[in-house]
């Protein structure tokens, strides 16, 4: 915008335009890790709208920083703690500097390298066991086949990791990687407010397309393989079912944690449970009256989560000291997380 110099006295104006994308006001932040030499490598630059993203980091493609910020905030991410790195060597160190970051409900990167993304697990899972819970998206290469996708979830195999499939297209229509979809999808789960809604169903906005489309038997492999599969009917692009990659525990087939909701809810409910506790029970005594109190509020939060629709039940509340540790008090109860509603089969009886 340029800006002439008058000296009749008076009003004047001028404008400018640009296509806004900017966060949510209610959603958390992504965290995304990538190669790019127009910002100081290392530093976490977090990134509210589509403009100073291509002011820090430029717009070089469909693959690239400031894309990848523009399909998470567009789905709903409220912001995008970004860690631009000088080249390879760099991922790790910039996944351990977002783990330190609070907020953050899901990591991207921008590689396709199965190496770099099991770091990002790492670093996942080790922020997580630390009180900062998060997850992590995935992509798989460029037109990878549905055998590869499922190897590509071995490898990872995680209940805190999600893989996307297939791959995109680029603003021409040339297929790319699945990075764009790991954004979008990154943004649609740090946008959402019930993590116990099925991530199955959710549009995803901003892409260009897929690169292949998935039949019923690819789809069927592929989630239980623990590939999350997106579709595109009519123009709309959609995750078919939210998955993540933890397929097996010590080599033994594993479903227990396959629906993405599962996790979620855990990282509702616990966190929940401290942040209460913390904020109530601040300098308390651990008396017979103080755990009494104590339980009392699980019971609370226990009981809003079940009338959310959260989770579905609960059991087993109990209190007690550490006999190890008189400064200690151990809080044991149960709950059964509120599972998505995926399938609904109907059954016709008829008469003729």
């Amino acid at each position: 915008m340029s800006i002439s110099v008058h000296q009749r006295p008076g009003v004047y104006s001028s404008y400018d335009a640009s296509a806004v994308v900017s966060g949510s006001g209610t959603g958390r932040l992504v965290g995304l890790v990538g190669i790019n030499h127009q910002a100081p490598a290392g530093e976490v630059l977090t990134v509210t709208s589509y403009d100073r993203a291509v002011a820090l980091f430029g717009s070089q493609g469909s693959e690239d920083m400031a894309e990848l910020i523009r399909l998470a905030l567009k789905n709903g991410a409220s912001g995008v703690a970004a860690v631009p790195v000088a080249d390879r060597s760099g991922y790790e160190a910039a996944f351990a500097k977002l783990a330190g970051v609070e907020n953050i409900a899901l990591v991207l990167c921008d590689s396709t390298d199965v190496e770099v993304q099991k770091k990002m697990r790492d670093s996942v899972v080790s922020a997580s066991e630390l009180r900062r819970e998060r997850l992590c998206v995935a992509a798989g290469a460029k037109e990878e086949s549905v055998e590869e996708l499922i190897a590509r979830a071995g490898e990872l195999n995680h209940e805190r990791a999600v893989l996307a499939a297939p791959g995109g297209l680029d603003g021409q229509g040339n297929p790319i990687s699945g990075l764009p979809l790991a954004a979008a999808i990154a943004g649609v789960i740090a946008g959402e407010g019930d993590p116990a809604v099925p991530l199955g169903g959710a549009r995803l906005q901003g892409l260009h397309g897929l690169s292949s489309r998935l039949e019923d038997n690819d789809i069927d492999l592929l989630v239980l393989g623990g590939v999350t599969p997106v579709e595109s009917l009519g123009g709309v692009v959609s995750v078919v079912r939210g998955v993540t990659t933890r397929t097996s525990t010590a080599g033994t087939a594993d479903a227990s944690w396959r629906d993405l909701s599962a996790i979620r809810v855990v990282d509702d409910v616990i966190p929940s449970l401290r942040t209460a506790l913390r904020s109530k029970f601040y300098r308390a005594k651990n008396t017979a009256q103080s755990r009494g109190a104590i339980r009392a509020q699980v019971v609370l939060e226990l009981e809003n989560k079940l009338t959310r629709e959260i989770i579905t039940d609960y059991d087993g509340v109990s209190v007690a000291a550490d006999p190890e540790d008189p400064t200690r008090c151990l809080v044991d109860f149960s709950f059964a997380v509120a599972h998505g509603l995926n399938q609904i089969w109907l059954t016709a009886h008829i008469t003729v």
